[in-house]
């Protein structure tokens, strides 16, 4: 998959990895098992990010939270996709933790990460954002919303939040911490294979 061949509107990345999983799944790209949806966050809604495309210089990012797609393979070294970072698409898990994650060790614990890991499948099964999350007071757009329609199912029009939220008993997935303010990567790529579709 090419950056270029991707989804992809600003300041929607739930949207945006969403559509990337409905990509591999109907252009059968990848198999969808060996995809994670990561959703990164925490109590404060203040998480720091590299390397991101809005950031300044070696400054990070201040996320309320940011979602990325995990391609985790017996075959091959696992692969990060960040639509909003500055670094290669896709890059590898190894240089991701290290210029766009880095550690929590130097940081204050509101700043501190974790992370809800849920299979791809059940993502595209399950989440449902009407953007409401995006709108002023005003009903005015806080930024433009994609051109497509609301990502909705059957039973939700939406349930972002129970994404977001890293509670280990809501919602679906497992959430991780960083532990010794550094993460478990090889626990991550294990994940995929944990949580079947």
């Amino acid at each position: 998959m090419k950056r270029e061949d991707c989804v992809y509107t600003s300041c929607y990345c739930e949207e945006n990895v969403w559509k990337l999983c409905e990509f591999v799944r109907e252009q059968q790209t990848a198999p969808l098992e060996e995809l994670s949806v990561v959703f990164i966050s925490n109590d404060n809604r203040t998480v720091p990010l590299w390397k991101q495309k809005s950031g300044c210089g070696d400054q990070p990012v201040i996320w309320d939270y940011h979602v990325i797609l995990l391609q985790a393979s017996l075959e091959s070294d696992t692969q990060v996709y960040d639509l909003d970072s500055e670094l290669s698409f896709p890059c590898s898990l190894e240089l991701y933790a290290s210029q766009a994650l880095r550690s929590d060790h130097s940081l204050r614990p509101m700043y501190h990460r974790k992370f809800r890991v849920i299979p791809a499948e059940i993502f595209l099964m399950n989440f449902a954002s009407d953007r409401s999350h995006m709108r002023n007071p005003d009903g005015t757009w806080k930024m433009p919303p994609p051109p497509y329609p609301p990502i909705r199912t059957a039973e939700s029009q939406m349930n972002l939040e129970t994404f977001i939220n890293m509670n280990p008993a809501v919602g679906w997935g497992q959430v991780f911490t960083l532990a010794h303010g550094y993460l478990d990567y090889e626990l991550l790529i294990l994940i995929s294979y944990m949580f079947p579709p």
